[in-house]
């Protein structure tokens, strides 16, 4: 046999004969790596020889099956984290979590394990860092159970074998990236060592029912790094989201076969590890000054409401163009929003530098939000602010109507567990404590003073 070479895209894994700048299939950049394949004799398909391998699968009837029961979970220290995991950590589940560098994912994990070897027996493997590194860790975070062990390793053929012995309820594999199998040619963290070295993983936890965690790196446009095909192979993909110099920091789910992707657990980090933070409305607003272009927004976390500010800033523009800048926000959204304001009603905002931001490093992802963006520009513009008793959400149209939110009932619920009075809010809600508006202009001109 002689070995050719081919060129694999590492953000599809479409193959090429020969080297280009620009995948054709996905469009990514410089995406195209060099891998050796071995060439082999042209010979007749299994289909063509009419001989199939393989045999008949035993199989019943659906309605004759018996659910066995619900299989254990293991439960962290982290309330809301195993919400958002469906109630723990699944035995024989295989977890896949996402997040910058440096967010937190490897303190996460240990205090993790910190509390599930009290009564397991855990390992936590590591591709990226020495052991020294790992005690470290350990001892800052308080984890120092008899049953927490640790192993350093890059070769997926140990990996998979040392978790099909069997001894480990929980193996934590960090990260997927520095894995490499013994069969294959190409460097770690290419397309064809994370497929093959994340099935070899999973193979080994489903057949010995040990829960296995993995840790996957992201790119600079903070999706998951490698073939989506991972994705696909495992049972849970958690993204670890937030900023990882300070603001609360969360945990929310993409993809979760054992419960909702509706949940999110909230941290901040302090110097001796991850705290989940019980009221996060209250320690977004501690600090808040009530000032023009500031609006509290009564928006929402997966299932859970939050109240959070959102500040606007709008200065005269030195250059001809304006700059616009949001921070925790959409920029595309907030250029559809200026220009709803400079149509709809007597605001002109082509001359002003706006910039939005998000306290707190949240960032939003909810419709609801574009009421309190709006009014916000506008006590920014017209130097006015808002009466502090008052919280906002509402989605805004192209033509300046207020269209309704998505559970009403749970944002004026924590509105009124911190003590504000009304929330401007779309007309459609039935409530004492909303005050409905229905136009963009009209809402501006009546509570914006």
């Amino acid at each position: 046999m002689k070995s050719r070479a081919k060129f694999v895209c590492q953000q599809c894994g479409a193959t090429y004969t020969k080297w280009s700048g620009q995948c054709s299939n996905c469009g990514a950049w410089n995406s195209l790596v060099e891998q050796m394949v071995e060439s082999e004799s042209e010979k007749k398909s299994a289909l063509e020889k009419g001989k199939l391998s393989g045999k008949k699968l035993d199989f019943v009837k659906i309605k004759s099956i018996v659910p066995s029961d619900a299989k254990a979970r293991l439960v962290t220290n982290f309330s809301d984290f195993d919400t958002v995991l469906g109630g723990g950590v699944l035995m024989g589940s295989v977890i896949l979590l996402a997040g910058q560098p440096g967010i937190g994912k490897s303190t996460l994990l240990m205090q993790v394990c910190a509390e599930i070897a009290k009564g397991h027996n855990v390992l936590y493997i590591s591709g990226e860092e020495s052991a020294g590194q790992v005690k470290l860790r350990a001892e800052r975070l308080g984890a120092s159970s008899d049953k927490l062990n640790f192993a350093a390793s890059t070769s997926a053929n140990d990996i998979a074998k040392t978790i099909e012995s069997g001894e480990f309820d929980l193996v934590i594999v960090d990260s997927i990236q520095t894995l490499a199998m013994d069969e294959i040619s190409s460097a770690p963290g290419t397309v064809s060592q994370v497929t093959n070295c994340g099935n070899l993983i999973i193979r080994a936890a489903k057949a010995t029912d040990t829960a296995v965690v993995i840790v996957g790196h992201v790119t600079k446009e903070g999706t998951l790094a490698g073939p989506k095909v991972l994705e696909h192979l495992v049972d849970v993909v958690l993204n670890f989201e937030g900023d990882r110099y300070g603001g609360f920091k969360t945990v929310r789910a993409v993809k979760n076969r054992f419960g909702s992707t509706n949940e999110v657990a909230i941290f901040e980090m302090f110097s001796d590890g991850l705290h989940e933070v019980e009221n996060p409305s209250a320690a977004l607003l501690a600090e808040r000054t009530n000032t023009d272009g500031s609006i509290i927004l009564a928006t929402l976390e997966g299932n859970r409401p939050i109240l959070v500010e959102i500040q606007a800033l709008a200065t005269p523009t030195n250059f001809g163009y304006p700059k616009r800048t949001a921070s925790g926000f959409d920029i595309n959204r907030l250029n559809l929003l200026i220009a709803v304001i400079e149509r709809r009603t007597k605001l002109k905002l082509s001359d002003k530098d706006i910039f939005i931001n998000v306290v707190g490093g949240m960032k939003l992802n909810d419709s609801a939000a574009d009421l309190a963006v709006c009014m916000a520009i506008a006590s920014a513009v017209a130097g006015r602010k808002l009466g502090e008793e008052y919280v906002v959400f509402g989605e805004v149209g192209l033509g300046g109507e207020i269209r309704s939110a998505f559970r009403a009932d749970q944002r004026i619920a924590e509105a009124k567990k911190l003590g504000f009075k009304h929330a401007i809010a779309p007309a459609t809600i039935r409530d004492k404590f909303v005050t409905p508006v229905k136009d963009l202009r009209e809402t501006l001109i009546n509570y914006v003073k």
